[in-house]
């Protein structure tokens, strides 16, 4: 093949060779068939409500040994299980089995996995619409009987 295009009029040419090798382009490829939101039990939402279904810890990975608190989750949306990161101080302590719990994205690097918690990619945000954090820094109280 030869050198790439670069006259005055070349736009054209250089904008379809471009467009020959775009699937070669993994990126551009999960994209275009949509492959995130088909893998993701959010299904490309930012956020999603789900009902805890019981409180487990998770060992960190090494070199850390502490136990991660986390809760497996039920989505209401469609059924599908999840285990989610409790964050905070006794923020375990704030969250009971069948409570409505929301669920969103930890942050970790293309959707992956934050830090130390292994397979773990959601954290809980909110305890039956009320603010985990703020329940944790003691500005709000648990609503029990919901």
């Amino acid at each position: 093949m030869g050198k790439k295009s670069r006259g005055l009029k070349s736009g054209k040419k250089l904008k379809k060779r471009r467009k020959k090798f775009r699937y070669k382009d993994k990126w551009f490829v999960r994209r275009k068939k949509g492959l995130k939101k088909k893998a993701d039990p959010l299904e490309g939402a930012p956020q999603a409500k789900g009902i805890v279904l019981e409180k487990r810890q998770l060992e960190a990975k090494q070199p850390n040994s502490a136990m991660r608190k986390a809760v497996r989750v039920q989505l209401t949306k469609n059924g599908k299980q999840i285990t989610a990161f409790v964050p905070g101080d006794r923020g375990i302590t704030f969250i009971d089995e069948h409570d409505q719990v929301t669920v969103a994205g930890i942050g970790g690097a293309m959707g992956k996995t934050k830090g130390d918690i292994p397979q773990v990619k959601w954290e809980v945000t909110k305890v039956n619409n009320q603010s985990l954090d703020q329940l944790v820094r003691g500005k709000k109280e648990k609503i029990v009987g919901r």
